[in-house]
Formats: structure tokens, sequence, C-alpha cells
């Protein structure tokens, strides 16, 4: 894999869990001004944010730790 690809793609992660963790509280913050429950819903979604952050981390890194293994086992 091109090192400049696979840069690209570690920049893509960033990105992505900042933008899970903005939009979880963003929206969180919305549901609590609109219902007036002040912190409920804003932490359920910093944590909803926090949960697709990791899952997408997991699923974006698993070619290059698969490509890793690979490259070890041969």
């Amino acid at each position: 894999m091109d090192k400049r690809l696979a840069a690209l793609g570690l920049l893509g992660v960033g990105f992505f869990v900042a933008g899970s963790i903005i939009l979880g509280v963003v929206g969180g913050s919305w549901l609590d001004t609109k219902f007036g429950s002040e912190p409920l819903w804003l932490i359920v979604g910093l944590l909803l944010g926090v949960v697709v952050a990791f899952y997408g981390v997991y699923t974006m890194l698993r070619p290059f730790l698969d490509n890793k293994q690979n490259k070890g086992n041969s």
C-alpha cells in the first residue's frame, strides 16, 4: 500500500472520530433544548458518538492490521 494513501486513510480516521463525537454532542444538546431535559440527551449523544467512533476506527483500521499480519506470516 502506498504510504500517501495510508496517511490519507489515517487522516480520515481522525476526521471520522471528531465528527462522530461532535455530531453526538450537538444532537444531544439539541434534544435537551427541545425536551428540557438538560444533561440527559447530551450525555447519551456523547456516549453514542464515542461508540460509533470506536466502531468506525475498528472497521477502518482492520485492513491495515490484516495487511500487517499477512506480511508477518509469509
